[in-house]
């Protein structure tokens, strides 16, 4: 399942969903700040099942991040 949200600005956070071997995958693209916390969140914390499953955030596509990104990744764990 591939899932893609924003990009439509340079600069602006992508995310990619994806499911491998039953883990699930974020793929971050673009800048994580302040302004995209919500859309992160959300893309972070939602689940279709009722048990939370195993989640790897592939930050290897995100040119920038602020502390607010790293707040996220602190709340989500």
């Amino acid at each position: 399942m591939t899932d893609t949200h924003g990009a439509a600005r340079p600069g602006r956070l992508s995310v990619d969903h994806n499911a491998v071997d039953g883990i699930r995958v974020l793929a971050l693209r673009g800048e994580v700040d302040h302004a995209v916390t919500n859309e992160f969140t959300e893309a972070l914390m939602s689940y279709g099942s009722v048990t939370r499953p195993r989640t790897v955030v592939d930050l290897s596509g995100v040119t920038f991040m602020d502390s607010s990104g790293i707040n996220v990744l602190i709340a989500a764990h």
